[in-house]
């Protein structure tokens, strides 16, 4: 019996070195659960700016192709103003032309008048 007793004490002693008290658990796990908390709050904040990032993301790329589409506009309307000076310049060319006809249409008119005068006076003769 007495050996009985004394595996029975030595069994109970050694279970209970083996226990942990609420209160050395609590010491334990408070500062990890501390620090967790910690951490999600900042993963949450990272989160956050990571989520603004890709929207910012997504209006650059947004301006970027309103940007190209400005730039094709530009060129269209840089190559219609070419297009217009050339046609300008034509019609430049065109009255310039047209007023050298007339100068010389009318170079023409007064020769001819003086042809005429010579004729009639050739035939009074």
């Amino acid at each position: 019996m007495k050996r009985v007793a004394l595996l029975v004490i030595s069994f109970l002693l050694l279970l209970s070195f083996g226990c942990a008290t609420r209160d050395y658990v609590r010491q334990q796990v408070d500062p990890m659960a501390n620090k967790i908390s910690k951490l999600e709050a900042r993963v949450d904040a990272i989160e956050s700016r990571i989520n603004a990032l890709e929207g910012k993301v997504a209006g650059i790329d947004e301006a970027k192709e309103a940007a190209a589409e400005a730039k094709a506009l530009a060129q269209e309307a840089m190559k219609t103003a070419k297009d217009c000076c050339e046609k300008t310049k034509t019609a430049e060319k065109a009255e310039a032309a047209a007023a050298k006809a007339e100068n010389a249409a009318e170079k023409a008119e007064n020769a001819a008048k003086k042809a005429g005068k010579a004729f009639e006076l050739q035939q009074k003769k």
